[in-house]
């Protein structure tokens, strides 16, 4: 699959670039894809939720009626679920959700994602680019270009690029990472996948192991 290299002002520059079949053209994967998208929320919870039990709540022990002849249930203490102000039963705990998955399959979920987004003409390449300072209004102004600036979008960038990622920072649906860095649930969730022609390379050999 053949795709143009746009500049930062949107503008064709009339080269092209092969696109990986390894990575971007594979049979998408949907169990692959959920499994990877599953652990990525996972991992963003912080599980630190929590109800006070029986044993935890401050109050009287004693027995609040005589065991029998009342005509109810028997009962032993105020604390008890059962009553309000007591302890909360089989109540959350805090807990971790993360959870391991092979390798493998992440990379397959990855290039499925990839895979979906480049069927559905979502993915645009962009020459390489960098910001002489950090500035936001530069971003934007990238954003417009491209059309980008009521869309959701993932840069991929080659490498470290702190002014480029500095100046997107404040912008709430752009995110910018590194080819190293893609993952399933930020490719899917974007409008549109910006990849500069530099990181081509990168994700091509990370994901095509």
């Amino acid at each position: 699959m053949k795709v143009a290299v746009l500049d930062i002002t949107g503008k064709d520059t009339g080269r092209k670039v092969e696109l990986s079949k390894d990575v971007f053209g594979v049979e998408p994967n949907d169990h692959a894809i959920y499994l990877d998208v599953k652990q990525y929320l996972a991992n963003q919870r912080q599980g630190t939720h929590k109800s006070k039990e029986r044993a935890e709540i401050v109050g009287s022990t004693r027995k609040i009626k005589k065991q029998k002849g009342t005509g109810t249930a028997r009962a032993g203490s105020i604390k008890s679920g059962v009553f309000r102000g007591g302890g909360r039963m089989f109540g959350p705990r805090p807990r971790n959700y993360s959870f391991k998955l092979n390798k493998n399959l992440k990379r397959l979920a990855r290039k499925s994602a990839l895979s979906i987004q480049a069927n559905d003409k979502n993915l645009v390449v962009i020459e390489d680019f960098n910001f002489e300072t950090p500035k936001t209004k530069n971003f934007v102004d990238v954003l417009k270009s491209l059309e980008l600036d009521t869309k959701k979008s993932l840069f991929v960038l080659d490498g470290e690029n702190s002014n480029v990622y500095l100046s997107s920072r404040n912008i709430k649906n752009s995110k910018v990472i590194k080819a190293s860095e893609i993952y399933t649930y930020g490719v899917l969730n974007a409008n549109k996948i910006v990849i500069t022609e530099g990181s081509l390379e990168g994700i091509n050999s990370n994901l095509s192991k």
